[in-house]
């Protein structure tokens, strides 16, 4: 029986209803018990059927001395379906027909796209000053689309107090889960030796995520260590590096670095991710778009966000690294 219990406090959450635990407000997990096996689905033992879209088993190319794994080539255009499609599928075998989530970017289209094939209602809740490309791929899966006027913080509770079901890419422990596959493609591709793995952070879904696959890995005994994961943050956008690197960081009052899916201040995760990572590096916009830059000369067109780690690279520039690409480029042209 498959186990999700508070990060912080251990308690076993009550129901699917439970989205902070109601003794401490901590986020849940979900428990694994079982080993790896290389049936990718089976590691998902909580889920029957899976709504998919063909995400997932994306290619992972060597330029030089990097290996760089393209996962901006999933069906919505961002890792995040890897999240998406067991959040959706979990919640769609459970009865769930209407459901909200606040995000202007990537989760929004990702989880509007998952919830149109699943047949859910979803409502997304962005920032009042919303636009764009992603606005328009959450539109076009026939989302409805809420603005509201204020902070992150703001749009974030309007989503949980909206009386849907409140989907969270953050909170939801499903979704979080659903990244693993991304460590267990990685390691298979670079035959069961990871050394270094450079990602873009921001709420902290992707990194936890990966990190749990790469320790799943670990504790069946596919990989023989750890890999060491890089996280990747920029000057505007740097939590995790200041807790990490123990520095003062005060957030701006409105983000408006070129990396604009990296946008969490104030991540409710922080306290969990600092103790997963190797390291932190920031970089700057400029830095950000010298590297895009140099990625497209590779034939790589990426969102900024993604180059960052690439930018990142370049500062450290460790042998056997893994650099996750994880938004498409053709989002932000």
């Amino acid at each position: 029986m498959i186990r999700e219990v508070c990060m912080v406090c251990g308690k076993e959450r009550e129901n699917i209803y439970e989205i902070k635990c109601s003794k401490c407000g901590g986020p849940f997990d979900i428990q694994l018990d079982f080993k790896y096996t290389d049936e990718i689905r089976a590691n998902f033992p909580y889920i029957r059927n899976f709504v998919s879209l063909g995400e997932g088993k994306t290619p992972i190319v060597k330029k030089g001395k990097i290996w760089f794994k393209l996962d901006f080539l999933n069906p919505t255009g961002s890792y995040k379906d890897r999240g998406s499609v067991t959040l959706i599928s979990y919640l769609a075998e459970r009865g769930i027909r209407q459901i909200s989530e606040d995000s202007s970017g990537n989760a929004g289209a990702s989880i509007a796209a998952y919830a149109a094939a699943a047949g859910i209602e979803a409502y997304i809740f962005v920032p009042d000053n919303t636009k764009g490309n992603k606005l328009k791929q959450i539109e076009a899966y026939g989302a409805h689309v809420i603005k509201v006027k204020g902070s992150r913080e703001d749009v974030a509770l309007a989503a949980e107090k909206s009386g849907y079901y409140y989907a969270s890419h953050v909170l939801q422990p499903q979704f979080r889960d659903g990244i693993r596959t991304l460590a267990y493609e990685i390691a298979k591709d670079l035959n069961w030796k990871v050394e270094y793995v450079f990602i873009p952070v921001s709420a902290g879904t992707l990194l936890l995520g990966i990190y749990k696959g790469f320790k799943h890995l670990l504790d069946s005994g596919v990989i023989n260590e750890m890999p060491k994961i890089v996280a990747v943050q920029t000057q505007q956008v740097m939590p995790l590096c200041a807790k990490f690197k123990n520095i003062n960081y005060t957030p701006p009052a409105v983000v408006t670095s070129i990396a604009d899916a990296l946008v969490s201040t104030k991540p409710i995760l922080l306290e969990h991710m600092v103790k997963v990572i190797h390291d932190c590096i920031v970089v700057n916009d400029n830095e950000i778009i010298n590297a895009w830059k140099e990625l497209a000369k590779m034939g790589l067109l990426v969102e900024f966000s993604s180059a960052t780690v690439y930018a990142a690279y370049e500062k450290l520039k460790v042998d056997n690294a893994v650099l996750i690409l994880t938004g498409s480029g053709l989002k932000t042209l």
